[in-house]
């Protein structure tokens, strides 16, 4: 990349969260601009397989500049309490088994993560 140099990639990462939820990860990134203005990345990944067994990351991003953090937090915040008020029994599902048919029970299965068989 033009005036792009290695010291200049180095200094826009400062920190890094993953969460690692059900089958999707989460990053949480804070970099710096040429400025040495903070911004945050936030990256949903998710492993997707091909018909042909193959996977890829399906990868979705977004920036958060400092001047929205108030404002995205307060919204994320208020939608959170709103879930947890009016469905408080509602049970997280894994996305496997919603793909189940309900006729069948889901005992009948055995949960296998494609990386058990390697071993």
């Amino acid at each position: 990349m033009d005036g792009f140099d290695k010291k200049d990639r180095e200094r826009e990462e400062i920190y890094s969260k993953v969460v690692r939820a059900g089958k999707r990860t989460y990053f949480f990134d804070v970099k710096a601009t040429r400025k040495n203005d903070y911004y945050i990345t936030i990256t949903e990944s998710k492993k997707r397989y091909d018909e042909d067994g193959h996977f890829h990351y399906e990868k979705h991003k977004v920036f958060l500049y400092k001047e929205d953090f108030d404002k995205f937090a307060d919204g994320l915040e208020e939608i959170i309490a709103y879930i947890k008020q009016n469905q408080p029994a509602m049970e997280v599902k894994e996305e496997a088994e919603e793909s189940v048919p309900e006729a069948i029970p889901t005992e009948e299965y055995t949960n296998v993560e494609f990386e058990d068989l390697s071993e």
